[in-house]
């Protein structure tokens, strides 16, 4: 039986130990009127006295049948009607202050969980700083202040929102040290305890227009990534309530959070601008022309997801007048970023030996001494090729390093393989190349290649190579055309052949010879052109 059950069979039975009932208790007939009422009601509403009306002496909120609470005093109680045998009704007051206040904590602390959480969801949804802290100061005035600034490291922008949530972006003007707390804020030090901060002394430039007085301040850190990742400033009208400990607690730990997702914001830009910088070095070149040749190439990465690779080819046009221009063409073992690191150091050492670039053997073993002087276990295959105008033709000297041997195909139609070999580049001491002749007469073509063209795997089982035998049919196909257009094809015929496989690095490169009679350029500029 319950305490509520036993006080009931004691007013009905026994009036006597009713009156000394441990809660307030009013007995009310169908009319309203009190009938009567123990010590500890008497004590709560002293109004209430036996013969008096129930609605004119308890609160408004006392009323009906039913189970309700309410205000009395300064307590909080709730009052539960119970019907007697003779239908009069008995209430009993219950005080629920503290478990009401309990509730009401446990409301506020699932509430900020969840505004918490929700925060942390939606910073780290974006790496871009800007966006971040403008997502910052968004949620720090609809749950935290009536106007917040979010102000960046160094020369990054703070964001500054107004009441009604918008957003304005600007740079900070002004010195952290005109805010008391800012300046160290932003060297990461713990800020003064708001409630410690003079309201009238923030300068007018941190109050948004149409903002009106001051009436609390918090300035926090930001705590990013070992150093700060800025400052947090939360303003308040006198209208809303100071900031307590509670809330300024609250907003620590958002500022926490706020500084993680602004940190990592930061270093995924740092990340992204050295990552840009050196991949643009890394890439093929853009194309330079020369005078009375055609030249084109094509390069694809293995994966969708990588911008360079192993595949490379440069071209290094010579300043002497009937002089031999450089073409290099090249492949380093593996594919991805650490074998595109490799072929930027080759590339950057292949133009270092430019001025010996008419002995091509000597190129390779210098820098074959390069790389074996690395702590690199990767090796590399090439073709050297040193191109020159002879007339209507285009003489060209072939030295390949481990390499596949480049093809020609005649304007005929004809396929030829250029008969050079040579030993790896960075696999061993010594190495040994010869290098071969040939002359491509107008409307002939010199194809030089990687094997990511010639070991694509697919067809209709998904494991045969493209191989050198198709390579040769293609070029038969692609006899008199531009040198644009036969790269064009024999990596699109050879993506193709490979499918949804993942194959290797992709690079081809062409070198031809016009058709028709070279022009000299106007006043000497430019590569000229060719007759029909």
């Amino acid at each position: 039986m319950t305490s509520l059950d036993q006080d009931q069979q004691l007013l009905v039975g026994d009036r006597t130990p009713w009156e000394s009932a441990a809660v307030p208790a009013l007995v009310v007939d169908v009319t309203g009127v009190v009938r009567s009422a123990n010590a500890r009601s008497r004590d709560l509403l002293p109004a209430a006295v036996p013969g008096s009306l129930l609605a004119d002496t308890t609160p408004r909120w006392l009323r009906g049948h039913e189970a309700v609470a309410g205000p009395l005093g300064e307590r909080r109680f709730v009052a539960h009607p119970v019907r007697l045998p003779d239908d009069t009704v008995c209430w009993w007051f219950l005080d629920d202050t503290d478990a009401a206040r309990t509730r009401e904590d446990l409301d506020r602390a699932r509430a900020r969980a969840t505004f918490l959480s929700e925060a942390s969801d939606e910073l780290l949804g974006s790496l871009n700083l800007q966006r971040c802290m403008e997502v910052a100061a968004r949620l720090a005035t609809r749950h935290l202040a009536d106007a917040a600034w979010v102000v960046g490291p160094g020369s990054a922008a703070p964001v500054v929102v107004s009441t009604d949530d918008t957003v304005r972006h600007d740079r900070l003007e002004h010195a952290p040290d005109d805010v008391p707390g800012l300046q160290e804020a932003l060297l990461g030090f713990p800020p003064v305890p708001s409630r410690w901060l003079d309201p009238s002394g923030v300068p007018g430039w941190l109050v948004p227009h149409g903002f009106g007085q001051v009436g609390s301040v918090v300035v926090t850190p930001l705590p990013g990534h070992a150093v700060a990742a800025g400052a947090l400033i939360l303003l308040r009208r006198p209208s809303s309530p100071a900031f307590s400990e509670d809330d300024e607690r609250v907003a620590r730990v958002f500022a926490a959070r706020v500084g993680v997702a602004m940190s990592a914001a930061q270093m995924f830009a740092q990340q992204a601008f050295v990552t840009d910088t050196l991949t643009r070095e890394l890439l093929p070149p853009v194309l330079h022309e020369l005078p009375g040749v055609e030249l084109a190439a094509r390069y694809r990465p293995a994966s969708d997801a990588d911008r360079v690779g192993g595949d490379f080819y440069d071209v290094h046009p010579t300043d002497a007048e009937d002089g031999e221009s450089l073409v290099v063409l090249g492949d380093v073992c593996g594919k991805g970023l650490e074998a595109a690191v490799l072929t930027g150091r080759i590339r950057s050492t292949l133009r270092a030996l430019l001025p010996m670039s008419d002995d091509h053997l000597r190129i390779l073993r210098m820098l074959n001494a390069a790389l074996l002087s690395t702590e690199h276990t990767r090796f590399a295959t090439m073709v050297l090729a040193s191109v020159s105008r002879r007339h209507a033709n285009v003489r060209l000297r072939l030295t390949s390093a481990g390499h596949l041997p480049p093809m020609v195909v005649r304007a005929t139609g004809r396929v030829e393989e250029v008969g050079t070999r040579g030993s790896l580049v960075g696999a061993m001491a010594e190495i040994e190349a010869t290098t071969a002749e040939v002359t491509l007469g107008p409307g002939d073509t010199c194809l030089l290649y990687t094997d990511g063209i010639t070991e694509a795997r697919g067809g209709p089982f998904g494991s045969e190579f493209f191989g050198e035998d198709r390579l040769r049919r293609v070029l038969t196909e692609c006899a008199g055309m531009p040198a644009d257009a036969i790269v064009e094809r024999v990596q699109m015929l050879a993506a193709e052949w490979a499918g949804r496989t993942t194959p290797d690095d992709m690079a081809v490169f062409a070198i031809t010879a016009p058709r028709g009679q070279h022009l000299t350029a106007v006043d000497g500029h430019g590569p000229g052109r060719y007759t029909a």
